[in-house]
């Protein structure tokens, strides 16, 4: 399988939009780099599905990801559009598959749709939605995953879950991606995330960036598909990355503090590449020995700084 790349566009959610004051600036700052995107060669832009920024909950811009998902998808013409990922409890399923195969349509069928059972506590109580321990959002997490799957492929389909059921819902149009949108499927636990991957997804997001925990995860993927008699060629494996290119010689910590819009340490707390291109690219190099075959970038200070997406994007342009 060819090696694709995406690119995060700045949200708000990791504090990159925050030196920009007025909020149509700051959404034109995310359009800008999208449309940025849509113009090079990446295969996608990618938005998370979160309400509160991190490392903590403040008062800075967070904008909504479906609503970002579906503006962007008119504001581009090529470059497919996704979410990492979309989290479970924040939309009933059967309305999620509903927003995405309209989404699929508006994008003219160039969505990646994302789903994952969710992590941020803090955000579920905000909002008022339940918090549950992890077997029971895991298992709410599987019925959703199904219900998805059959509002895209079946027609009134019927489930009758524990936690979710549907009664003949009408989902038209389904989307316009064939055989139904392109379903991504976010997290690297070994028992519920990676078997719905091999039942129902075409794309498995194994994030961290790390060879070695990546090549397990893939090698349980691997199995999960021979006992279900699925292909695992064609799934797509894919990963994560923070990076910022610096100069060779630069000091990391002085080229970021002197950074376009301060870049905040914590962007670079896990999964992360404060270094030169062929530094960056020994390390995408690495997953991609792994077994990864697609690749996400996030780069802190694009909102402020164009020119990094055509730094990240030259490495990206190694590999094609």
């Amino acid at each position: 399988m060819t090696t694709r790349f995406g690119v995060f566009v700045p949200q708000g959610w990791k504090m990159d939009l925050a030196q920009i004051a007025d909020p149509i600036e700051q959404w034109e700052a995310m359009t800008a780099v999208a449309q940025r995107a849509d113009e090079q060669s990446w295969d996608s832009i990618w938005l998370f599905d979160h309400f509160h920024t991190v490392p903590e909950p403040s008062d800075n811009t967070t904008f909504e990801c479906w609503s970002a998902t579906a503006a962007l998808a008119r504001d581009t013409k090529r470059v497919n559009i996704g979410q990492m990922v979309g989290c479970n409890g924040y939309r009933n399923p059967s309305l999620y598959a509903k927003i995405a195969s309209t989404v699929d349509v508006a994008s003219h069928g160039r969505l990646y749709a994302g789903i994952g059972a969710g992590w941020y506590e803090h955000e579920w109580k905000a909002y008022g939605y339940e918090w549950t321990e992890v077997p029971e959002r895991m298992a709410a997490f599987r019925e959703a995953t199904e219900i998805i799957y059959k509002m895209w492929t079946e027609d009134k389909p019927v489930y009758n879950g524990k936690y979710y059921s549907i009664d003949a819902p009408i989902n038209e149009p389904k989307g316009v991606r064939k055989p139904h949108p392109s379903f991504w499927i976010g997290g690297g636990g070994p028992k519920v995330t990676l078997k719905l991957v091999a039942q129902y997804a075409d794309a498995a997001n194994i994030g961290g960036g790390k060879p070695e925990l990546f090549k397990e995860k893939a090698d349980i993927l691997r199995g999960h598909c021979q006992k279900l008699g699925r292909d695992y060629d064609e799934i797509i494996k894919s990963t994560n990355f923070n990076v910022f290119p610096i100069d060779k010689g630069d000091d990391p910590q002085k080229a970021t503090e002197k950074a376009k819009g301060p870049i905040k340490r914590d962007h670079f707390d896990r999964d992360n590449i404060i270094g030169t291109e062929d530094e960056i690219a020994d390390r995408v190099e690495a997953v991609l020995e792994a077994g990864a075959d697609y690749v996400i970038f996030y780069v802190p200070g694009v909102a402020y700084d164009l020119d990094l997406l055509e730094r990240v994007e030259s490495i990206a342009k190694r590999f094609a």
